[in-house]
């Protein structure tokens, strides 16, 4: 096995053995890497922009973009050279009279074969390599989502968007979770402007996690000076995500959108631009080249840190990191691939991924006559 493999398996098991019932920083953080290629290419900054079949992810208030017809987006990514699996799809339903949006959501971060080591060495002290299995660790997310119009004019849109979202988290036989959260969110557009909020995980989103482990696990567990883990429940602190976007017309066939997102949490301070107790505040811009609905380029910036400079280690000097990303889309009738190519890290160490996603407009033939 890989050293990377062992050294993130056990990570894995660490991370979900220890849960607690209290407030986790960075519990369900599966749940902050982004759906579509267009999002990651953006830096994530989505909030006030984002009117497709994403938005279930991104902001719920988005969906009601969905008009005409039904909306699926596939996504696929690999992490870590393919250690870690990140799959995405969602399908978005509009309503005959076009002013509610209803769409289903799911996403699966998984790592695969991982290797059970736990009987590697025999009572006697010899190894015997027959007695490893191996097992996955998943994440998965369901999330159910309702928009709709609140006011609709000439130059001012105002929308409202509700998620209920299902979680379930397992770590091969030993470990399961079940958990529940609501998030919540809303768009103003006034004429080339845009603006959102999102409110997540409102009612602090729970993982209620139960631990299986037969006689002879345990028995190894307590001889190599492990705690046998029991029931707990990890709770997800609400966060606040602010948006703004603008929209700049660069001529009769092109066009340049702007935004900027700000994500505030409640939970203490981090290792973000704004850090303060409790509330800390980490940015994220994003830029999209438009032509004629076709063509697009996108690039974006966030992950702001502070780390320590690679060339001042003995001074122990800090610099300011970031995670760019970079992308491109094109469209064809009903059918758009985007594409994203974003460090999943920063600067100081960089893990670039490429990112590819679909979204089909489900077009049915009396459509594609008119059209």
């Amino acid at each position: 096995m890989k050293p990377t493999k062992y050294y993130l398996a056990l990570l894995i098991t660490v991370c979900c053995f220890s849960a607690t019932a209290q407030f986790r920083k960075y519990s369900n953080e599966f749940l902050n890497i982004g759906a579509g290629a267009r999002g990651l290419a953006m830096g994530s900054a989505q909030i006030a922009s984002v009117m497709d079949g994403t938005s279930g992810y991104w902001n719920p208030a988005g969906l009601v973009g969905v008009k005409d017809h039904p909306q699926l987006n596939l996504m696929h990514a690999e992490y870590f050279a393919g250690i870690g699996k990140y799959d995405y799809a969602s399908i978005v339903f509009p309503t005959a009279n076009k002013k509610r949006t209803i769409g289903i959501t799911g996403l699966r971060f998984a790592v695969d074969d991982i290797m059970n080591t736990l009987f590697l060495v025999e009572p006697d002290g010899s190894i015997n390599y027959n007695n490893i299995q191996s097992f996955s660790s998943a994440d998965y997310a369901f999330l159910f989502s309702f928009a709709q119009k609140l006011k609709e004019s000439t130059n001012k849109n105002i929308h409202f968007g509700l998620n209920a979202k299902v979680i379930y988290r397992s770590v091969g036989k030993f470990a399961k979770a079940w958990g529940f959260g609501f998030d919540a969110g809303v768009q103003i557009i006034h004429n080339r402007w845009k603006f959102g909020i999102v409110g997540r995980d409102l009612t602090s989103t729970f993982n209620a996690w139960t631990f299986s482990f037969t006689d002879q696990e345990k028995e190894v567990l307590y001889l190599t000076n492990n705690d046998i883990p029991v029931k707990s429940t990890e709770l997800t602190a609400p966060r606040l995500i602010l948006g703004a976007a603008h929209d700049f017309k660069l001529g009769k066939k092109s066009s340049l959108l702007a935004e900027a997102n700000c994500d505030v949490t409640f939970d203490g301070k981090r290792n973000t631009v704004i850090s303060s107790n409790p509330i800390s505040i980490d940015p994220k811009f994003g830029i999209e080249y438009n032509l004629n609905n076709v063509f697009f380029l996108r690039a974006g910036i966030n992950n702001f840190q502070r780390a320590l400079a690679d060339d001042d280690t003995l001074n122990q000097k800090k610099v300011w990191i970031y995670q760019p990303s970079i992308g491109t889309g094109f469209r064809i009738s009903n059918v758009t691939i985007d594409y994203a190519f974003t460090n999943l890290a920063n600067q100081s160490n960089p893990l670039f991924t490429h990112v590819f996603s679909l979204k089909l407009d489900m077009v049915n033939d009396k459509n594609k006559k008119k059209k």
